[in-house]
Formats: C-alpha cells, sequence, structure tokens
C-alpha cells in the first residue's frame, strides 16, 4: 500500500513520517525550500519525547510523478486546496482513497467536485505540529489522533487496512460509524482555538487560566455548535465541557496553527474557519459575533500575507 502525503507541513510531515519509519511505502509532496532540504538531509521530526529522521524520504513537487497511490493524506492548507487537488489526479486510480485531513466543514465536498476519479473520505486530525523549518516539523504534547472514514459510512477491506497501518506507525486512528459528527466536533473546536489564540496571541494555557479569555473561547465553540445542532449533525450534549476537560490534561503551553502563520506573516486558514461559521450563520440566522470580531481582526494580516506571496 502506497501513501502519498500532499502537503508535508505539521500535520501530514508528523503523520507521514511515522508511517514511512514503520515500513509503509510513503511518498511526500513538498515545495521550494522545504523540498530542497527534504531531498539534501531527510525530514525531521521534533516531538516532545523524541526526535524523528528520516534520512532519504521519497519527495517530489509534483504529486502527479508520484503515483499511482492507494492512499493520499491530503494536509494542504485550505486555501492552496483547489490547486492541489488539481495537481493531483494523474497519481489516483479509481480505487485511490483521499482522506482530507484539512481544518475546516466542506473540504471533503471541494475535493470531490475537483478529482474525476478516486474515493474521498472525511478525516480529523488531532495533532500541535508545525512546521518550522525547511526540512523540519515541530511537535508538542497532546493528541496524536487521526479519525477518517467513508462520507456514506460504508466501510470496506482498505479501510481496515488503513486503520492498521495507522496503529502500526504509533498514531491513535479510529473509523466512526459518523464522520461527519466527527468532522463538525473538530470544526467547532478548532475554529474557537484558532481563532482565540490567534487574536490574543496567548498559548491555551494562558487563556485557560483567566476567567474572561476562558469564557471567550466557550463563546466562540458556542457559534459553531449551534450551527450544527440546526443542521441536526448529532453532537454529544456535553461537548463544549468535555473539549474543556481534554485540554486541562495536558500541558497547555501551545498555540495553534492559525496563530503561527499569523505571527510567521503567512497566509491563514482564516475563510475555512472563523469565515464558515460567519457564512453557515448568516444562512441559518446564528448570530456569530465572537467570529465576526476574530475575523475581521485577522483578515488584514492575511490579506497582506497573500498579497506578498503573489509577488514575483
Amino acid at each position: 500500500m502506497r501513501f502519498l502525503i500532499l502537503g508535508t507541513g505539521g500535520i501530514g510531515g508528523c503523520f507521514g513520517i511515522r508511517l514511512a519509519l514503520s515500513g509503509a511505502d510513503v511518498r511526500f509532496v513538498a515545495r521550494g525550500r522545504h523540498a530542497a532540504k527534504i531531498r539534501r538531509d531527510g525530514l525531521t521530526l521534533r516531538g516532545p519525547d523524541q526526535v524523528l529522521r528520516l534520512p532519504k524520504p521519497s519527495v517530489t513537487e509534483d504529486p502527479g510523478e508520484a503515483g499511482p497511490v492507494d492512499v493520499v493524506l491530503h494536509c494542504v492548507k485550505t486555501y492552496d486546496l483547489d490547486e492541489a487537488t488539481r495537481r493531483l489526479h494523474p497519481a489516483l486510480t479509481d480505487s485511490s482513497i483521499v482522506v482530507s485531513l484539512q481544518n475546516g466543514i466542506d473540504n471533503e465536498d471541494r475535493i470531490r467536485g475537483i478529482l474525476p476519479h478516486g474515493i474521498v473520505y472525511g478525516g480529523v486530525a488531532y495533532v500541535y505540529a508545525t512546521l518550522t523549518a525547511p526540512g523540519e516539523i515541530t511537535e508538542a504534547a497532546g493528541p496524536r489522533k487521526i479519525v477518517f472514514g467513508p462520507m456514506d459510512g460504508q466501510t470496506t477491506a482498505m479501510t481496515q487496512r488503513i486503520l492498521e497501518a495507522f496503529q502500526r506507525a504509533g498514531i491513535s486512528a479510529e473509523v466512526p460509524s459518523h464522520i461527519r459528527t466527527e468532522l463538525w466536533k473538530k470544526f467547532v473546536f478548532i475554529t474557537a482555538v484558532g481563532g482565540v489564540t490567534a487574536l490574543t496571541r496567548l498559548t491555551l494555557g494562558e487563556i485557560l487560566a483567566v476567567e474572561e479569555t476562558r469564557r471567550l473561547l466557550a463563546a466562540a465553540m458556542r457559534e459553531p455548535e449551534l450551527i450544527a445542532r440546526t443542521l441536526e449533525i448529532p453532537l454529544p450534549a456535553d461537548l463544549i465541557d468535555s473539549f474543556f476537560d481534554i485540554m486541562s490534561r495536558f500541558q497547555n503551553d501551545t498555540r495553534s496553527s492559525l496563530h503561527f502563520d499569523l505571527v510567521h506573516n503567512r497566509p491563514m486558514e482564516l475563510e475555512s474557519l472563523s469565515g464558515s461559521v460567519i457564512r453557515l450563520g448568516a444562512s441559518h440566522h446564528i448570530p456569530t459575533p465572537v467570529h465576526e470580531i476574530i475575523y475581521a481582526a485577522l483578515l488584514p494580516s492575511h490579506l497582506r500575507a497573500l498579497e506578498r506571496r503573489s509577488r514575483p
């Protein structure tokens, strides 16, 4: 079984290097200086308890050159999703499975609308990892988990094989009966944590330690949660309380990928997070004042980063 990591950033690099070191056939897609560094010196993952190095990974800047592949972990940032997906299809067969691991709630539909063949799975990644330098991923303490599966819930023998490959690589993995519920649970969490850590420039621990910012984080979760319940997505009654319980178990000295991109003058996944909350809220007559503030505060930085990136 051949894996293709489409986007060797924090998520793709963290999971891809573990799959490769467990013996899986893994091809990585990276760009520019990052790709050159990986070719020259390999890929390094600096984790909370160990440093992993993959000395000679297979890396390309063109995903079409890596095929045919059995499984794609689609990990590019959502603002690059359309372009990356269009370049992917030469690597796919009709039975290839594309697992979307991006932040957001509509990525699976976007991917399915672009690809002429292949099977699109929903996926949720729980990991605190970022691309900190060319050829180097840094993972903070916290969960290291993938929840994935077919959108219609109809699993196959291939689903089980992918699950077992993740588990052999030391990745906690699950195949739920309703992947859409899992996508919304992650969306409620990441829109709030991403938005509030970027807005305040604070770590999760600092936010949780002060009652006012803790309430802000809870309010940022309640807005997408209400949208999900309006759409009749089955969510646990204690969803937000469970998130705070989970966060209390970890050393919350980390921020989010949204914050990381902000302070490093990179484009952010703002449209797929707070932007989606605002648009969905408006279409269902649900007020979203917290995410409107987050979106308005971060949008100028996002637009400047997009402009810089587009310059020759």
